[in-house]
């Protein structure tokens, strides 16, 4: 899909966001990671710019208009787009990455799930343990993948693992206390690791709503220094940190 007038080629691309959406936050994760800076537009869901509508009439985000008007309104392609812009010796793009299965899974079977845990009252037909007992099967492969590497992308941090971790922070917010309960010690620590670090910080700051009359916001700010952060948690093979 294609627009005009949205972003100029000398100007960074311009993302449109949500910053507690878990599409979004993957697609801020691969962006600061990679050292891409864009315009960073905080799209109030409830009502949502025109520029939006007329980039992505479909009205989600993430959604990435590039230089030459072309757009991404899937945040795997935006993943893709950032990991694209790497030397090939960077360790986003060395080993597992997001063809991996697991990435599918997550996006279909336990977004799903997910979505009836977080919001049961909506979905009246079974409780919420039923809910969170179908979601926790992708739960125990997570736990069996990091029995096998101190990663979900292997001895290294890396695209999978930004893909997955803002989904299995949102289930591990419905009910924190049993999530910190439950038989998943790997993953309770690989989670710890990943909120506590600056890569994840960094893209979580809060932001009012954009406007159409505001002044460019560049982000992320200290490129430099999240993406040195990201490196370095890529290559660390630590269970217990960075």
């Amino acid at each position: 899909m294609t627009t005009t007038g949205s972003s100029t080629t000398d100007s960074p691309p311009i993302l449109y966001s949500f910053r507690r959406c878990p599409y979004a936050i993957r697609a801020r994760l691969a962006l600061a990671a990679t050292q891409q800076q864009v315009q960073l537009r905080e799209v109030k869901l409830a009502n949502k710019p025109q520029a939006l509508l007329q980039a992505s009439p479909k009205g989600t985000v993430p959604v990435l208009v590039l230089n030459n008007d072309h757009i991404l309104d899937e945040s795997r392609d935006i993943m893709h787009w950032a990991i694209s812009q790497l030397d090939s010796t960077h360790p986003w793009r060395v080993g597992v990455g997001l063809g991996d299965p697991l990435l599918e899974r997550n996006d279909k079977e336990f977004k799903h799930w997910l979505d009836r845990y977080k919001y049961a009252d909506r979905h009246p037909d079974y409780d919420v343990v039923y809910y969170r007992t179908q979601a926790e099967a992708f739960l125990m492969c997570l736990e069996r993948r990091l029995t096998e590497a101190p990663w979900l992308s292997g001895q290294h941090g890396g695209a999978l693992d930004a893909a997955i971790v803002p989904f299995v922070r949102q289930f591990a917010g419905v009910d924190a206390v049993w999530f910190e309960q439950a038989p998943y010690p790997l993953l309770q620590s690989w989670l710890r690791r990943w909120l506590s670090s600056a890569l994840f910080t960094g893209v979580m700051d809060k932001r009012v709503p954009w406007k159409p009359e505001d002044q460019p916001l560049l982000w992320p700010l200290a490129v430099g220094a999240l993406a040195s952060e990201a490196r370095q948690f890529s290559l660390s093979k630590s269970t217990s940190g960075f």
